[in-house]
């Protein structure tokens, strides 16, 4: 799956506030390309995951929730200028595509916004992550 432009994700059955909205989706606004199209399709497949995943904004920036708790988050790295998915909860388990860096708890997943998407490895991170919950 390429980094292409995707219809936003429905929220049917998530109680967002429209200020809360509005910031996400002014944030996904305001990216240029390619990044713009590879973090929309990002989040269509972070809320396609599971229908326990929601979407929600915190610290200035998209993150997702599953059951309500904090599970992810989309942002770009300062140096590469590429997005990656924060992992949270993800020092307790393994795989070899997640970078720890200076984090403690957390671990990121880069992506190239010019290639396809890694779908299957996003989504055996994500089923990783889920069963820490």
């Amino acid at each position: 799956m390429r980094c292409k432009p995707l219809k936003p994700p429905g929220f049917a059955g998530v109680e967002l506030s429209l200020t809360m909205l509005n910031h996400i989706e002014n944030f996904y606004h305001s990216l240029e390309e390619p990044n713009k199209s590879c973090f929309l399709a990002l989040r269509q497949v972070i809320l396609n995951h599971h229908e326990d995943i929601t979407e929600a904004w915190k610290w200035k920036l998209p993150f997702f929730l599953f059951k309500k708790k904090t599970f992810c988050y989309i942002w770009i790295d300062k140096k590469t200028q590429h997005p990656y998915i924060g992992i949270v909860r993800a020092d307790r388990f393994e795989h070899p595509m997640l970078i720890q860096g200076d984090r403690k708890k957390m671990k990121v997943l880069p992506v190239h916004p010019q290639e396809d998407l890694p779908i299957q490895v996003i989504e055996e991170i994500l089923s990783l992550a889920q069963a820490q919950y």
